[in-house]
């Protein structure tokens, strides 16, 4: 079988994907890219290859990898073609795209080729940086830019290609560029600038640099998600590669779901015009209403639920939502309690679009996503997604929310500790055990071995160093989620749940 690479159409019989054309293979550079990662090229790449086919934006990436070996050798082989395998569910209905992307010029490691990298801050059609290296990627490390060889950190390279294209332009303000991280990280543009500043004065760059690099050049807050696995597993591989008719050692999957939100002015959406190629891109001067979306309806609505599915009998979040009692609590959760309780003004119509929008990935039937590795950190997960949510809730309705403290109290119940190895306690479910991968398991290991479900309850709920607030005091919260651990201790969690939902039916 052929390798897929830009001679590959004369081989295929019969094609499942369009190839890109030659023009597309011949498009300036107009991006330079800081990662090779799944994620840049299941997003920001995609979605670049996407507008250069629609007539759009008309530019593509150099990539710039950290080290030597691996990806670059293929993207070598392949004249740097990859296929992005789409796959998920979008109103319902199954999406299976194959596509093969040619966005990406060239793949240039930074170890071995740096003066390369820099020969590209002097092309005058370069435009944009987008980076993805890892969240611990953007942080100030004291970096030399001023030498032959890379800077250690991905702020001291992109300092040194931004000083080679003031001095290749002899501070021209035109030339200046946006930069847009991708890195989950709150305000990742906003703290990548202030780092660029700061190392800029520790190596001594004279004023009037520092001031083409304030006011030339832009970073952008930004917020990507996208479920991006990577590579399948070889028996998936096989059967893609059988379906493709070629070979492709770069083969990603990812969801049909997409969102790149990106802040910025009138200036940044001119320059980033792939936003008019696809409806995930989003450009505007405020993303907050995106951030607050996505960390309360999608990563609170998995930490409310992932030990009550867990320990309901379900391993994967697609098995809950083909389960109705599982789907309807999730939906009831998601929709009826933790959108109207986020402490953030949210247009209702959004709210409720991005929601269903995440009901959809959960059914992702190519996606498994299992509940286990959602308890990772649960504590903090906890008190990071939701409790703000709770404590809107209370203020602005002023009632129990039933879901959240059904999701509170399996919470309580996945924490109990039965046995310690190692350092490590397990809880036991279903006659098996299961790790609490949770620095404050010992804590509630402790409390479930001295309290009776009512008194660890509040126990827990009192703990202002665990949720910043003593939530025992919220009016009725304590009694409610004491209420459902006993009945889930009694009666087992999914008929806990299905008992709830019933009750709910009954009083409409």
């Amino acid at each position: 079988m052929s390798q897929l690479s830009k001679n590959l159409g004369a081989s295929l019989t019969a094609p499942t994907v369009e190839l890109p054309s030659a023009a597309l293979l011949n498009l300036p550079e107009k991006v330079l890219q800081f990662g090779t990662g799944v994620l840049l090229r299941g997003l920001p790449d995609y979605l670049i290859d996407k507008a250069n086919r629609q007539g759009i934006f008309n530019g593509r990436i150099v990539v710039v990898k950290s080290t030597d070996g691996g990806d670059i050798d293929a993207f070598e082989r392949q004249d740097n073609l990859y296929t992005l395998c789409i796959r998920g569910v979008e109103d319902g209905q199954t999406i299976e795209e194959n596509v093969v992307c040619s966005a990406i010029s060239r793949v240039l490691s930074a170890k071995s080729q740096w003066a390369e990298v820099l020969q590209c801050a002097a092309n005058p059609d370069l435009q944009v940086v987008v980076s993805n290296t890892t969240e611990v990627g953007i942080q100030l490390v004291p970096d030399e830019i001023l030498r032959k060889s890379a800077p250690t950190s991905f702020p001291g390279k992109l300092l040194a290609f931004l000083y080679a294209r003031f001095q290749a332009f002899n501070g021209d303000k035109s030339k200046g560029l946006i930069i847009v991280p991708t890195e989950l990280i709150a305000d990742n543009g906003t703290k990548l600038e202030g780092i660029l500043l700061e190392l800029a004065h520790r190596n001594g760059l004279d004023g009037e640099f520092l001031d083409w690099l304030e006011s030339a050049n832009t970073c952008c807050n930004s917020l990507v998600d996208r479920i991006v696995p990577g590579r399948p597993d070889v028996a998936t591989l096989g059967s893609l590669s059988e379906q493709l008719g070629y070979e492709d050692e770069l083969l990603t999957m990812s969801e049909a779901y997409c969102l790149w939100a990106i802040e910025g002015d009138a200036r940044v959406k001119d320059i980033l015009a792939f936003e008019q190629a696809d409806k995930g891109v989003i450009i505007q001067p405020d993303i907050n209403q995106f951030r607050e979306l996505k960390l309360r309806l999608l990563n609170g609505t998995h930490t409310l639920s992932c030990g009550l599915a867990y320990l309901a009998g379900f391993n994967t979040v697609r098995e809950a939502m083909d389960d109705e009692v599982l789907a309807a609590y999730i939906h009831n959760l998601m929709l009826a309690d933790i959108l109207p309780g986020i402490p953030f003004a949210v247009d209702e119509k959004i709210g409720q679009r991005f929601g269903l929008q995440v009901l959809d990935r959960f059914r992702n039937p190519y996606v498994e996503h299992r509940w286990l590795s959602i308890t990772l950190n649960y504590t903090m997960k906890m008190q990071m997604r939701n409790v703000a949510t709770l404590l809107h809730s209370y203020k602005r309705l002023g009632v129990v929310p039933h879901y959240m403290a059904l999701g509170f109290a399996a919470y309580l119940l996945f924490m109990r500790g039965v046995q310690e190895q190692e350092g490590t306690w397990y809880g036991e479910a279903h006659g098996q055990l299961y790790p609490i991968q949770d620095d404050k398991a010992a804590y509630f290991a402790d409390l479930w071995a001295r309290l009776n479900p009512a008194e660890l309850t509040t126990a827990a709920l009192q703990n202002q160093s665990l949720w910043g607030h003593d939530l025992s005091q919220l009016p009725g919260f304590a009694k409610r989620v004491s209420e459902y651990l006993a009945q889930m201790l009694d009666q087992g969690v999914f008929a806990t749940v299905a008992a709830q939902l019933n009750k709910k039916v009954l009083a409409k």
